[in-house]
């Protein structure tokens, strides 16, 4: 052997572990990395996994809806709010409300809404109002920030501009400076829905070891010789009245297990104690339903025994709404405009919103009565001063 010439090593042990690492099952959830325009997959994923962010844009859409549109022409009013009720929304749904739902949950999920004003051959008339998937769509911008294409795949698998630009309808959600697309309310949510997942998963996988409680039934042979030779056969005789005990016990009987010397039942993994998720899962929840601006006990939280909507609430909630509103009007301007100039009205419309109602109606009522009976004694009082003046 030379002087410098290296000795032989043997090669290190591969590890390999066999064991499940029980991923829950919206894999987009893991390694997420963020994206400059978001990833809708994902946002969708995370509206799956967690029930209650799903109920909470819901109710969002729920509480934005209610509008109501004003012409200048009394002739074209009538037809106008037949237009608004009866319009084709598709997959059997009619009204503007409808068209308004479906793409208020595209703008809130997505971060933009993409939609499209159908009009019949003779072009005489709207005949639908869909919604269109925002992932088909792409926007190409001109010279300046006013001049926009949405452009989607032609047959050929190139980008090109859709015709009748006019007909499309397209509102970002809470756009940034240097992107059209707008940001999904979910942006700031697929860190903390990794984390609630994890937590939930491992919550099901204890319930499942430990839940099915396993037993250990242990047989020690005493110091006779006669309980070493027949060891091996008295333990399959407990095994085998063992089981017939656990199978009675799935058919709704009761059976006794009578063991003969000294034999040890145990539970297996109940000196294991679980970790409590209360906290945890709390802290993450705060965080998630903060983001949409909704009061916890709204969506079912009693984390209070004493928890109500305050003033405070109701104005940043309807506040809330209010700027959600203001991204709808030039949608709903834009189909009324048109459905007036096509039948020959006076195309200036103005947007009327349902007021929103999120106070105790009878804490309401009541102070509208007290209001009365304070005005009904100022009545009585200025009475009084007339006759004896």
């Amino acid at each position: 052997m030379g002087l410098f010439e290296r000795k032989k090593t043997q090669d290190p042990a591969a590890c390999v572990q066999l064991r499940d690492g029980g991923r829950h099952p919206f894999g987009l959830l893991d390694g997420y990395v963020p994206l400059h325009s978001g990833e809708i997959a994902l946002y969708r994923s995370i509206r799956e996994a967690v029930p209650i962010v799903d109920a909470a844009i819901l109710k969002l859409i729920r509480l934005t809806g209610g509008v109501e549109v004003r012409c200048r022409d009394v002739r074209g009013q009538e037809g106008l709010d037949r237009f608004l009720k009866t319009v084709n929304a598709g997959r059997g749904q009619r009204g503007l409300q409808s068209f308004l739902d479906c793409y208020l949950d595209s703008m809130l999920t997505c971060g933009r809404g993409v939609g499209e004003i159908v009009l019949d051959r003779r072009r005489r008339e709207i005949a639908a109002l869909l919604c269109g998937n925002p992932e088909d769509v792409e926007i190409r911008e001109g010279a300046s920030p006013l001049e926009f294409a949405l452009c989607g795949r032609s047959e050929r698998g190139l980008v090109e501009a859709l015709p009748h630009q006019e007909l499309l309808l397209f509102t970002p959600f809470q756009p940034e400076t240097d992107s059209p697309y707008g940001v999904s309310l979910l942006r700031s949510m697929p860190f903390l829905t990794e984390i609630l997942l994890k937590i939930y998963q491992a919550v099901g996988m204890n319930w499942e070891r430990m839940g099915n409680v396993r037993f250990a039934v242990v047989y020690k042979p005493g110091s006779d010789s006669g309980d070493r030779v027949w060891a091996q056969e008295r333990s399959e005789q407990i095994a085998r009245e063992w089981s017939a005990a656990m199978q009675a016990g799935k058919d709704g009987s009761v059976r006794d297990f009578v063991a003969v010397g000294d034999v040890d039942i145990k539970v297996i993994g109940a000196d294991n104690q679980v970790l409590d998720s209360e906290v945890p899962v709390r802290q993450i929840l705060e965080q998630l339903i903060a983001r949409t601006g909704i009061p916890p006990f709204l969506l079912g939280l009693s984390w209070s025994s004493t928890e109500r909507m305050s003033a405070q609430q109701a104005d940043m909630m309807t506040s809330e709404i209010t700027a959600i509103r203001r991204g709808l009007e030039p949608v709903v301007e834009r189909i009324c405009e048109l459905w007036l100039r096509l039948h020959g009205f006076d195309q200036r419309v103005q947007v009327e919103w349902e007021d929103i109602s999120l106070q105790d109606l009878v804490e309401e009522a009541r102070a509208e009565l007290y209001r009365q009976q304070a005005r009904s004694v100022e009545l009585e009082n200025e009475e009084k001063q007339k006759s004896l003046g």
